[in-house]
């Protein structure tokens, strides 16, 4: 089972800015979304038999950094 990053979009470093959607990431390639809300994508990804991770903070998301992501 691979990761699959929950990503939260626009990418802002603003943690006050809206975040109008989410997408499914797994490092090399955006593979699901848009979806309204993490929830969605998270079970999006996990019916596909990834493993969702979720951002700890939204201006934290480099992928190669195990402590910048949960599960959610």
């Amino acid at each position: 089972m691979s990761n699959a990053f929950i990503e939260p979009l626009p990418k802002s470093k603003d943690e006050q800015a809206a975040i109008a959607l989410y997408v499914v990431d797994t490092g090399t390639a955006i593979m699901g979304g848009p979806f309204p809300t993490q929830a969605q994508a998270v079970d999006w990804a996990r019916k596909r038999g990834h493993h969702p991770l979720v951002a700890r903070a939204r201006h934290l998301t480099n992928k190669n950094k195990p402590d910048h992501w949960r599960e959610p």
